[in-house]
């Protein structure tokens, strides 16, 4: 691994980059023995699986993506569209459109069901895996102020099963200072714990509040926290980064806390990732999760 940064900013906050409460990622390689990895998984909460995917094809879905947004003045003038080198232009609702667009377009659905990982995650489940249609493509510009807080994805699933798997897909190369997702170590236990109490909260509610992440037992947004720095503080533990490359996958339990930071890439970078979410077709799914996401589905 290299050198933890010095500085890192999420929603305003400033973490402590201190090694009691940052840390790396342990990577895993996709062909080490799948009993390591399901107990890797297990204990951890998440599997970083390095070059799972082909990185050609990686960065091809990459060039198709920005090539799009190429036409809306997104991209610096004459640029290559895989660098995803970003223009001052402000997104505007015809971006937002097209965006859009590309989650429900063959190209997504075909990169987001590359054999590689619906291979892997076959194995992985021991069972045959189904592709939620709620798929999100996210870009983020440097210097945007806003980041995803701190979350576990049953917050946001809590009609279905929680038997799930969330891919989280680099979309290129995600170094830490470019604003990739960050786990709370050890958190998939504490998720369980949180979940457990909202349950308990929740008892008295609705069944459609009960599965709400917006009811009165929860935040506006759904998430536990923006204070990043604090959350570490007071669990006593350290949020994991890494540097991500283009052919990388993180798979993660929807009980595991995460978040992201701030893009601070210096030579003016947008982040592109994919999050998306597979669970064992003889389970009970989410029925919001049927539907192609958008920006106002409420989840």
């Amino acid at each position: 691994m290299g050198v933890l940064p010095s500085a890192l900013l999420s929603n305003g906050y400033a973490l402590d980059c201190s090694p009691a409460r940052l840390g790396w990622l342990a990577p895993s390689d996709p062909a080490e023995d799948l009993a390591a990895l399901r107990s890797r998984y297990d204990a951890e909460g998440y599997l970083w699986l390095r070059s799972l995917l082909p990185r050609a094809a990686v960065l091809e879905f990459r060039r198709h993506v920005f090539a799009q947004f190429a036409e809306f003045g997104l991209l610096a003038e004459g640029s290559d569209p895989v660098e995803g080198r970003t223009s001052d232009r402000p997104a505007d609702a015809a971006s937002r459109g097209r965006l859009m667009e590309l989650v429900r377009s063959s190209a997504f659905e075909s990169f987001c069901l590359m054999p590689e990982l619906w291979r892997f995650i076959d194995r992985l489940i021991g069972g045959n895996s189904t592709l939620h249609r709620r798929k999100i493509l996210r870009f983020t510009r440097p210097g945007d102020p806003s980041a995803t807080g701190a979350h576990y994805d049953l917050i946001y699933l809590r009609a279905g099963t929680d038997r799930l798997v969330t891919a989280w897909i680099p979309i290129g190369d995600v170094p830490v200072r470019m604003g990739g997702l960050l786990y709370l170590e050890g958190s998939h236990r504490l998720g369980r714990e949180m979940e457990a109490e909202f349950g308990r909260k929740n008892a008295g509610l609705s069944p459609e509040e009960r599965i709400s992440a917006y009811n009165r037992n929860m935040t506006e947004t759904g998430w536990i926290s923006k204070d990043l720095p604090a959350m570490a503080e007071r669990f006593g533990t350290r949020w994991l980064a890494a540097d991500y490359a283009a052919g990388d996958v993180v798979l993660h339990s929807p009980y595991m806390i995460h978040a992201a930071t701030r893009n601070d890439d210096p030579d003016g970078i947008l982040r592109l990732s994919a999050d998306i979410r597979f669970q064992d077709v003889r389970d009970e799914a989410d029925p919001r999760w049927g539907a192609h996401w958008g920006l106002a589905d409420g989840l």
